[in-house]
């Protein structure tokens, strides 16, 4: 008799740990109810049971019981890694402790477009919450940028570029200026051992500042290989630039939105109605078609070109041609 209650006991126990080892798997399945993703942040040396009670805080769970029961029979996911992590909606509490012990944390992501200049990137980056500002704060953010990089030039417009960037929590500016800066040195060195033969350029950093000054005069990567024969036909030619975007730069904080005659009669390093050649800096920062089109420009015989103000532009040969285009699309209005 004593047996058969034994053994009905023993019973009992497994049954009701196999009930108990089920429901746990059952459970840790189950989705969870958030109505939105949200952000949670794992300190250094937080520990499990911590983390469990920030899975409360944050509504992820109503009770630690099941995955902390998860947790006992499955030690590797008491391994939880320091980060911050994004929880979506419906996302199974298995799932989301996979994610924790693998260090998967989220990543946000920055944008630089092409052609805006590097006072805009540390605007950009100004407004980033989710990343250190250990230059962009800075007094002189340029010069500080400067001497972390280790970049040769005083004025670093154009080395970096324009990308989407992906980081995690708490990445410095100068990791993802860094990145930038490598990647654009990568292109452009890319590029460049491509290019054609014949180009006006000495070096790959000239033609940098050339695919800045493309990228400025129009967004329409079809036309950028167009742009890129007519300066080409001018510094061949000897003839100035006369480019406004190069003005526009120069006068940095006076440009109002509005070129004016005196500003073209003023005599700076970027003014190219008065410089001959090339200005001393890239004036934006270039994409991968601006780059692409300075290193294989079009056979053209274009000399001029103008907007026709519906975001294209109007080629000519000849300065004659030139003037009549401009009377049709810019005085006429």
């Amino acid at each position: 008799m004593i047996k058969k209650i034994f053994f009905a006991v023993i019973l009992i126990v497994i049954g009701v740990f196999l009930a108990v080892f089920s429901l746990t798997y059952l459970k840790v399945n189950e989705e969870n109810n958030l109505s939105q993703a949200i952000l949670i942040t794992i300190k250094p040396g937080t520990s499990f049971n911590t983390f469990t009670k920030l899975l409360i805080k944050h509504e992820v769970i109503d009770s630690r019981f099941w995955i902390r029961n998860y947790v006992r029979i499955n030690k590797n996911f008491a391994k939880i890694k320091a980060g911050t992590y994004q929880i979506k909606p419906k996302q199974t509490y298995q799932s989301i402790l996979q994610m924790i012990t693998n260090g998967k944390e989220h990543q946000f992501s920055i944008t630089f477009v092409e052609g805006i200049t590097l006072k805009h990137w540390i605007e950009q980056l100004k407004m980033q919450s989710d990343i250190v500002h250990e230059v962009v704060n800075k007094t002189e953010p340029v010069k500080e940028l400067v001497k972390l990089l280790g970049i040769k030039h005083q004025n670093p417009e154009g080395l970096f570029f324009p990308d989407t960037y992906a980081f995690t929590h708490l990445t410095t500016d100068v990791e993802i200026f860094k990145r930038a800066y490598i990647k654009m040195q990568q292109q452009l060195d890319n590029a460049w051992n491509k290019r054609v033969v014949g180009l006006p350029y000495d070096n790959a950093y000239q033609a940098l500042i050339m695919a800045s000054i493309i990228e400025k005069e129009s967004g329409k990567f079809t036309e950028h290989r167009t742009i890129s024969s007519v300066f080409v036909n001018r510094l061949n030619k000897k003839m100035r630039l006369q480019t406004d975007p190069t003005v526009i730069y120069g006068l940095g904080e006076r440009y109002k939105g509005d070129i004016k005659r005196k500003h073209l009669r003023e005599k700076t390093a970027y003014n190219t109605y008065r410089i001959n050649g090339l200005p001393p800096t890239p004036i934006a920062m270039p994409g991968l078609s601006a780059i692409q089109a300075v290193m294989n420009p079009a056979d053209t015989d274009y000399f001029y070109f103008v907007s026709n103000g519906k975001g294209k532009h109007i080629f000519s040969t000849t300065l004659t041609e030139h003037n009549k285009a401009v009377v049709k699309y810019q005085l006429a209005k």
